[in-house]
């Protein structure tokens, strides 16, 4: 789950690439990075951190030009490092390249095996680097060529966007598990974002989303030419709606919050509970919780608070201050909890290890029951497809029933919405990509390596 935003035609490119990634801040928080082509060049800035951390107005002095591509990183291949970074650029037979990726190639190793066997040197753990060396390495004369001989090398999960000198070529995976859609700036020039949160920020009218399977070429003052280069087989992400798209964004043509909602209310007839208060863990379990406090006709409210100003917490040496992570992010008001039945309403439930800190806050804040309600299915398989989930040993519902996990995480009872209301909430036009509940790798992936079954 990482943002790529790509912008072409716009004297302002590389600024309102920065403000778009800004806008997606919540698909990555790692490090951040832009691109900019001036016709003649390529130049790059990149590093770990927040989007406002990295740019300032040198920035924007070095990435000039009229077509800029931007990512933020969140890890689901590689490490945590500044050389993990994006964009990806190189120098070729060509010229320059540079490439952002959201998603996760389920090929990645053996790609990798056979480029390193032609005498690819690689810089980092990246998939996206197995991108340019395929491009690099390509017997193709044109770019364009080289870029469809790449694609046909590739599987998996991917929104890719890449840069030239003077062009800019968007792909999407023929099943369309990332989101990507096509905007128009109020200039004339053109951006492509993850999220079309990014759009409403930077003034943009939402034109379409990218096909699955389409390849978008930008170039000139032309209209993007466009090629479709599989046939679809459409499986957005289900985890979209439930957790990373932000509440405003829609994805795919549906919007992110009325979804949630949706499923906050099936969740409610699948898995009542007779309670004082629903209240929900903030931030993403907010509209699920107003859709479950309706369908169960019982008073929502913010009964815990979010402090969002808290970063990241580097040093935990003692099971004590790693105890403290949740207390510094959340914290409940005792003056709502106290002596009431409480139904908490979160988005998913992974390892449990978060939910027993939540529920052992409401028990110290004098709650009298607490209800763990999830509006998604039980996740009882690691995604491949760009979600860094855990091996199947760690999930914590491949291995317990929903009495076991209510009593893990200290709660009365814990219920979960099923894959047919979450089907019912997402809507039944298309299929959608359910691989954590499912377990169908239908994209290839790890269906049958020992990644899935056990803990390395």
């Amino acid at each position: 789950m990482c943002a790529v935003v790509g912008v072409y035609g716009s004297q302002n490119a590389s600024k309102i690439a920065y403000y778009a990634l800004f806008a997606m801040q919540h698909r990555g928080q790692e490090s951040t990075g832009i691109s900019a082509a001036d016709g003649k060049s390529i130049k790059v800035v990149k590093h770990r951190g927040l989007v406002t951390d990295v740019f300032d107005e040198k920035s924007f002095e070095i990435l000039e030009g009229e077509c800029a591509i931007g990512h933020n990183r969140y890890s689901t291949a590689g490490k945590d490092s500044v050389l993990d970074a994006q964009p990806v650029f190189a120098r070729y037979k060509l010229g320059e390249i540079s490439v952002v990726h959201n998603g996760n190639l389920t090929n990645k190793n053996e790609v990798r095996n056979s480029l390193i066997e032609r005498g690819a040197i690689f810089q980092t753990d990246m998939d996206t680097e197995n991108i340019v060396h395929l491009i690099a390495k390509s017997r193709e004369n044109h770019l364009i060529d080289r870029i469809k001989d790449m694609i046909r090398k590739i599987e998996g999960a991917y929104c890719l966007i890449i840069q030239s000198r003077s062009k800019m070529f968007v792909i999407r995976d023929r099943y369309g598990i990332r989101p990507l859609s096509i905007g128009r700036l109020e200039d004339g020039g053109y951006i492509v974002a993850s999220e079309t949160c990014a759009f409403d920020l930077v003034g943009a009218k939402f034109i379409r989303d990218v096909k699955p399977g389409e390849l978008l070429i930008f170039e000139n003052a032309k209209e993007p030419y466009s090629e479709m280069l599989f046939e679809p087989d459409y499986r957005p992400c289900a985890f979209e709606y439930i957790y990373f798209a932000r509440p405003d964004s829609i994805i795919d043509g549906k919007n992110v919050y009325e979804t949630r909602v949706k499923m906050g209310k099936i969740l409610a007839l699948e898995q009542p509970a007779d309670v004082d208060l629903v209240i929900p863990v903030p931030d993403s379990g907010v509209a699920a919780a107003l859709g479950f406090a309706e369908g169960v006709e019982t008073r929502f409210e913010m009964g815990i608070v979010r402090n969002h100003y808290v970063g990241r917490t580097f040093i935990e040496p003692t099971q004590q201050i790693r105890d403290l992570k949740v207390k510094l992010k959340l914290s409940p008001i005792k003056y709502l909890i106290e002596n009431r039945k409480i139904a908490i309403v979160d988005d998913s439930l992974v390892r449990g290890t978060t939910s027993r800190r939540i529920v052992g806050m409401l028990r110290s804040a004098g709650a009298k029951e607490v209800h763990m309600r999830i509006a998604a299915p039980e996740i009882k398989y690691p995604c491949r497809y760009g979600i860094d989930t855990p091996t199947k040993d760690e999930l914590i519902s491949n291995s317990k029933n929903p009495q076991e996990i209510a009593d893990y995480i200290g709660a009365d009872s814990v219920g979960f919405l099923s894959l047919d209301g979450l089907n019912e909430a997402l809507g039944r036009e298309r299929r959608y990509s359910l691989v954590s509940f499912d377990g169908n790798y239908f994209a290839g992936g790890c269906a049958d390596s020992p990644e899935c079954r056990s803990v390395d």
